[in-house]
């Protein structure tokens, strides 16, 4: 990962700079370029009934849509993937499923197979078994809930994890499936791999039970209205919902986060549902509440013509803003350019804010997707200066039990066995009584393959120990690691 190197040497001598910007223009992919959609008409590609009921759900349909465009090594690669490593099901709009390959041309059999290996936006949404490590799959501190969101429910679905905020999880879909879904304990349908949990009480009652959790928790000023994805609850349950929660003093930030802004813009286009926004838009402005839509985009590939066109939907529905919160992905935007383009096309050509890049979180089988805290902090150091300072997106690691922290607020960093500490400045709702909760270090790992080799050789000898050997080895080393450096 470098950015000494620019993506047109032309271009980086004639400005001078690393990175050298230049606006580009929003392109919709010509989705006829694929056998399966190649008599699909405009009409149908706009119509969110057409896209919903025509994604890829499995390999069957990928062949159907696809044909002998990729060899039967890819197939036979996701098959393998689906029955050993998935942690979600299948499941891309077709939307999303054109942003992939955008700028090859087929020519004849097996002509897209080593693109498509390529891609970065099917890295993540259609990943395959030689995406992922064989050495270490799996960080051995992974975890199905790797934030423990579960164990902070206030309600069946409320997540108090902040002190003045909170998560609903309206409901446990989506319209696409990313594969590396940090709720994929309970999110989509169950895996080979992964049995998903579900939710156990009715929907109106698990609904009702958080709107009476925020009328009686006044500290709580701010929700984000999540899932799953909200695109996939009726609209009409949705504003109700919305409505109420506009009716609670309190609440001074409604958030609604949806990846279908990038992977189904169709859904937020219709006019039922532009309309639906506009007022909800208008109560929040008159009760002087922040109404904002917060998106998924990873790649530069995914901002097309009727992504800008949905979001300027929303801004002029009343929304006060879009925002953007995508992942940090190896393979997919980990990368100086990349991460800058990205954040150009949706800030030039879709007026949607960069706000967040998370570091991936440790969640089984995501080790080839994750990057070192070292290179995420390099990788904010490479993209500062180039985007106006509002818009300059913020890469954080959420740590567990503690949440979101800027990748230079780390209290310790040992890069030999890829160990950073943090600390935090507030108690999350289970640790009212735990007097150590804000002097004590939480830990975050980095991948093993990342770390130097006597790091690699730690893990080798320890990472395959019970979770109660493995933590007393750490500490042990930890307190050699002080020893040292105070002797020093």
């Amino acid at each position: 990962m470098s950015i000494d190197t620019a993506t047109s040497l032309e271009q980086a001598i004639a400005t001078g700079q690393p990175y050298p910007y230049a606006r580009v223009e929003l392109v919709e992919p010509d989705w006829t370029r694929f056998p399966g959609w190649a008599d699909v008409t405009a009409a149908d590609w706009a119509s969110v009934q057409w896209q919903r009921a025509h994604c890829i759900k499995n390999l069957k349909q990928l062949r159907e849509l696809m044909g002998d465009l990729l060899d039967e090594r890819f197939y036979a690669d996701l098959e393998r993937d689906q029955a050993e490593r998935a942690t979600m099901s299948m499941l891309v709009p077709p939307q999303m499923m054109n942003t992939m390959v955008p700028t090859v041309t087929p020519a004849g059999p097996g002509s897209l197979t080593e693109a498509f290996y390529a891609d970065p936006v099917r890295h993540y949404m259609i990943p395959v078994f030689s995406d992922r490590r064989t050495d270490w799959p799996s960080h051995p501190h992974a975890a199905r809930d790797s934030l423990h969101e579960h164990d902070m429910w206030a309600t069946e679905g409320l997540t108090h994890r902040y002190p003045t905020k909170v998560l609903a999880e309206l409901l446990p879909t989506c319209p696409q499936y990313c594969g590396h879904c940090t709720r994929m304990d309970l999110v989509g349908n169950s895996t080979p791999v992964i049995d998903k949990l579900k939710f156990a009480g009715k929907p109106n009652d698990r609904l009702g039970d958080m709107m009476d959790y925020l009328r009686r928790t006044p500290s709580v000023r701010d929700v984000v209205v999540s899932g799953g994805d909200v695109a996939n609850m009726p609209w009409p349950r949705l504003e109700a919902f919305l409505m109420s929660v506009l009716e609670i003093e309190n609440i001074r930030d409604i958030r609604l986060a949806t990846k279908a802004l990038i992977g189904l813009p169709q859904h937020w286009l219709q006019p039922d549902v532009v309309e639906g926004v506009s007022r909800v838009a208008a109560v929040a402005r008159s009760r002087g509440v922040s109404l904002a839509m917060h998106t998924h985009a990873n790649h530069a590939n995914s901002v097309t013509p009727i992504v800008a066109e949905a979001s300027r939907a929303m801004l002029d529905a009343g929304l006060r803003d879009v925002r953007n919160q995508g992942v940090l992905l190896n393979g997919v935007n980990a990368d100086p350019h990349a991460l800058l383009d990205l954040c150009f096309r949706l800030l030039d050509g879709a007026q949607i804010m960069p706000y967040y890049f998370y570091m991936c979180d440790t969640i089984p089988f995501s080790e080839h997707w994750r990057v070192s805290l070292a290179d995420a902090q390099r990788l904010q150091h490479h993209i500062m200066g180039y985007l106006p300072g509002f818009a300059t997106p913020r890469i954080v690691c959420d740590v567990p039990f503690v949440g979101k922290r800027w990748v230079h607020q780390n209290a310790d960093y040992d890069t030999e066995r890829g160990i950073s500490f943090w600390t935090k400045n507030y108690r999350t709702s289970i640790e009212a009584d735990d007097a150590e909760a804000l002097s004590r270090f939480y830990e975050y790992y980095d991948p093993i393959h990342t770390l130097p080799e006597s790091g690699q050789q730690w893990w080798e000898q320890h990472g395959r120990l019970d979770e109660a050997s493995l933590k007393a080895a750490e500490m042990a080393e930890a307190s050699r690691r002080t020893a040292a450096l105070q002797a020093y």
